[in-house]
């Protein structure tokens, strides 16, 4: 069974005029759901609101008042690329809450597979800023509360922008590993080969800055040849899946060269790393409608073992370099002393 997190709030929440994260993409991926996960195979979840206490082991209070105020009057834009309206506020608690109810409701054995049909999205949004889209760092707050728990957290994000705001959270956290596969260079800079984590936290960050044109294998090499090993090691209790589906060939402002049928082969390598009913997806971005619609039904048709490829799976690409650094500096293993 499919959990499904979603709320007709999230539809509510504008970003500005024609800007591309937009409400239209909730109803895309509802069409994705709807493909993918036949009715008997899913059941909706209702989100609740993320607390002031969940909300603050990522935020700060002060960032947290000036959002609430911002969207009760009205909102507006917070930087050039990010806007909030009335709604907005709402719809954000919601999202960062849906995490919390999924792992709540996996934990009950109420499903399987969870996953968060959410916006907006989270992964940029900073302890103290909103960024690129982002108000708050919806898959942090899970994270963060599973780490409070003394839960061991594997974060797996392949949006074409780096998660730069998950990034920074769990920089020296060693409870946290946090991987992302994104485009180099792109929005918003960060995401070097290098940037692998520091104090408890050293070798817990590992980053794939991938060029234009990468495609699906690119990424599989990646997840079997780094992720996999180091997950082994770190042993994770719990992944969660921060899910951009504008790393998909058609996506308006991205370079990369991945398919739907890519994204059937990256959910099944992440449940292989999942420890049963411990898997959480977060939409993060994506942003051309039919390929956002296809790339979700791909992901959640193989959540619930049947496969659905609107697209091929893709291959060729470049970017092989990048995973044979990653694991020339990540080969020694981080977390043999953990």
């Amino acid at each position: 069974m499919l959990l499904v997190a979603t709320d007709a709030r999230f539809e509510e929440h504008e970003a500005g005029p024609r800007h591309p994260e937009r409400p239209a993409r909730a109803r895309a991926v509802l069409e994705g759901l709807e493909a993918g996960a036949p009715p008997e195979a899913r059941r909706r979840l209702e989100p609740r609101r993320a607390t002031r206490a969940d909300l603050e082991r990522i935020h700060t209070t002060r960032y947290l008042d000036h959002l609430e105020q911002f969207c009760a009057a009205g909102g507006g834009h917070l930087d050039a690329d990010t806007g909030a309206s009335a709604a907005s506020w709402e719809a954000a608690l919601l999202a960062a809450g849906s995490g919390l109810e999924a792992v709540d409701a996996l934990e009950r054995g109420d499903g399987e597979f969870a996953f968060c049909a959410i916006r907006p999205p989270g992964h940029h949004a900073v302890a103290d800023r909103a960024m690129g889209f982002c108000l708050l760092n919806n898959v942090a707050v899970t994270a963060a509360a599973l780490r409070d728990r003394r839960e061991r957290v594997l974060i797996v994000d392949w949006d074409a922008h780096h998660g730069n705001g998950t990034q920074d959270v769990f920089y020296a956290d060693g409870a946290v590993m946090y991987v992302s596969m994104h485009e180099w260079p792109l929005y918003p800079g960060t995401g070097r080969l290098t940037d692998a984590g520091t104090g408890a936290g050293a070798g817990a960050t590992v980053n794939f800055p991938l060029p234009a044109g990468a495609t699906g294998d690119v990424y599989l090499d990646a997840l079997d040849t780094v992720v996999s090993p180091l997950a082994e090691q770190f042993a994770p209790t719990w992944v969660l899946v921060s899910a951009g589906y504008d790393a998909h060939r058609a996506d308006p402002l991205t370079g990369l060269g991945l398919a739907a049928g890519d994204f059937a082969d990256l959910t099944a390598r992440l449940m292989a790393l999942a420890p049963d009913r411990r898997l959480v997806v977060f939409l993060e971005g994506g942003y051309d409608l039919d390929a956002l619609r296809d790339s979700t039904a791909a992901t959640v048709s193989t959540l619930l073992g049947r496969p659905e490829r609107a697209e091929s799976a893709t291959a060729n690409g470049p970017g092989r370099n990048v995973v044979h650094a990653a694991r020339e500096l990540h080969g020694a293993g981080p977390f043999a002393t953990y």
